[in-house]
């Protein structure tokens, strides 16, 4: 066989888990940037926000279709 190309495909729980710890992270970044005045790490945190919630959506979907 030719060496075809691996793809790491994760859990639907690995998926939410990541998903839900990258979200939180996030969040307390944006604290954080709020408290201490910085917008370019309120920035990352919106980022990790939007990412950890969209990561935790393709968890939720691929349990519905059995993934």
């Amino acid at each position: 066989m030719q060496n075809e190309p691996s793809f790491d495909v994760k859990s639907s729980t690995q998926d939410k888990i990541e998903g839900t710890a990258r979200e939180t992270v996030g969040k307390f970044k944006v604290i954080a940037a709020k408290v201490t005045g910085n917008h370019k790490l309120e920035a990352e945190g919106r980022i990790d926000e939007i990412v950890g919630g969209a990561q935790k959506k393709v968890g939720e979907i691929k349990k519905v279709i059995g993934g």
